[in-house]
Formats: structure tokens, sequence, C-alpha cells
């Protein structure tokens, strides 16, 4: 599922508005639900907000628990569905997982948990990788759990074919992308170990396979080099979520007069960390509540 996103816009106030005339095309009348270990998932927020202008989008970092590749399957499990649980009572009628890690320990247990409920997860574009590489050697930077889950194995065993692929383990960067800075000396370090291997397979197309990547995926290009190619995989969530909106009861039927739609924000950490994140990453002016705890 997931292809290759250019480079999204840095603001939500750049993204282009889909035909308005269109209600469900634009996502008006619909509430989804998007959560991550952390502030990675933004990536995706801003993605999807792009492409349905005027859903209803609700949030959640569980930042107080990441990283999530620390932890085991049953808390990450346990985790997912306690979120669910909370978005859906805030509205929810799709839920996006936007973590690669928690896609492959828990979106099978949300699916069973809730069958009636659509969830789409992430995973590492492995596939429009190996259409898109003219070497076919190409680099997938993930965390260690991502790498090591069976569900990535099974994803490269059924798309990898013939291609050299290195896979990058990235303990750490996404912990250091939590810290809102996105140029700091200690990010910049990481990210140059990290692509150092790639470099020297000389790939062509590298995968950031974790959601917090997108948003260092400039460092990874200088690193990298003009020559290699990043793939995100984002935009094919957000475009996954958009057609399945389409198919939504109208439960929440479009009203006379009905804004754009409303983005909230929940943290299990610090929300006031998330409000400042969401307003220097993605221009969003919200303020940021905390997730009850169970």
């Amino acid at each position: 599922m997931p292809v290759h996103a250019d480079s999204p816009p840095s603001t939500l106030a750049e993204m282009p508005h889909a035909d308005a005339s269109a209600p469900r095309a634009t996502g008006r009348g619909a509430c989804i639900g998007v959560f991550d270990s952390g502030l990675g998932g933004l990536s995706v927020l801003r993605a999807i907000r792009a492409h349905l202008p005027q859903a209803d989008l609700l949030y959640v970092a569980d930042s107080g628990h990441a990283p999530y590749g620390e932890k085991s399957d049953e808390f990450i499990g346990a985790r997912s569905e306690h979120i669910s649980r909370f978005l859906m009572s805030q509205g929810a009628e799709l839920i996006v997982v936007a973590c690669n890690t928690a896609t492959a320990a828990a979106v099978h247990h949300l699916r069973q948990r809730w069958p009636d409920m659509p969830v789409v997860g992430v995973e590492p574009g492995v596939k429009p990788a190996v259409a898109q590489s003219r070497t076919q050697r190409i680099g997938v930077l993930a965390t260690p759990f991502t790498l090591q889950s069976q569900k990535f194995q099974t994803l490269l065993t059924r798309h990898g074919g013939a291609a050299h692929i290195v896979l990058q383990p990235c303990p750490g960067l996404a912990r250091e992308i939590e810290q809102g800075q996105l140029d700091s000396p200690g990010l910049r370090a990481l990210v140059a170990s990290f692509s150092q291997p790639l470099i020297d397979a000389d790939v062509d197309t590298a995968v950031l396979g974790c959601t917090h990547y997108p948003f260092v995926a400039p460092l990874f290009k200088q690193a990298l080099g003009d020559g290699v190619h990043i793939i995100d995989t984002a935009e094919a969530v957000a475009r996954q979520t958009a057609r399945l909106v389409q198919d939504l009861p109208s439960s929440h039927p479009v009203h006379e007069g009905a804004s754009d739609g409303a983005t909230r924000l929940w943290s299990s950490g610090n929300p006031a960390l998330l409000t400042q994140v969401a307003h220097a990453w993605l221009s969003l002016k919200t303020q940021a509540g905390a997730l009850p705890k169970e």
C-alpha cells in the first residue's frame, strides 16, 4: 500500500484542499482518530489533513510511554486498545495507527477487538522502493523493533524480490526527535551515523520506516546526498484513509454551514510539548490536553 510521497508541505496552511463541493471527498462530517507512541505520527496527521481538509482529526501522542520499541507486544497492545477506546469515546469512526511499531505489534489485535471499526496501519515502503530503485540497492531506516518484527519480515519476503536491501536499525533516533529540536548536534550525529552504512552500500533509495523520521528528512537528504531517493509512507496512509472515509456510514451527517474540520490533541506525556511542537512543525494553534489514564 505505501507509495512514494514527495516532500510534504511544511505547514498545514500550505496544504492543498480538495473540492469542497464533495463533502465526503473533503472529509466533511467524518471524525478520524490518529495515534502514535509520541510526536512522529504528526507527519501522518499532516498528510491526512491535506487529503481531508474538513474532517475532524483527533491525535494522541503516547509520549508518557515512548518509545514503544522498548516495550513488549502485550504492553503495546494494551496501550493501543486504551487509546483507541478513548478516541472512539471522542467520536472517532476510523482509527489510524500512525506508528510502525504499534502497527506490527497491535493492529491485528485492534481489528479483532473492533471488527466493524476501520483501522489503518503503517509499514515501511519496501514495495515502492523496489519498484523505483534503478540499481536495486535499497536502505531501510527503522526502529530495531520494526526491523525484527514478523510483520516486517513478511513484508520483506513479499516485496523485496532480488533487491539488495540494507536494514539499518536506528536506536535512539525517535527518542531524540521527541525532544522537538530538529537540527540539534545530537540529532545530526545520529542521522550521519545511521546514513553511513547506506552510503557504504551505495544505495540509490532510502525508506523512512518510522513516522518520526520524515521530520528529519532534510538531514537524511543532506547526509545521503542528492542521488538518493527518499521514500516516506505518510502520503499512502493518507490516501488509504481518504478512501475508507468514503465508505463510512453517515453517522456524522453534514450540516448546513459546517466549518472546516477541527484538530484536537492529547498527550500522555507533556501536553505543553505537544502543543509547542504541533505549532512549530505543523503551524497548528491547538492546545493539547492530557490523555486520561486507564
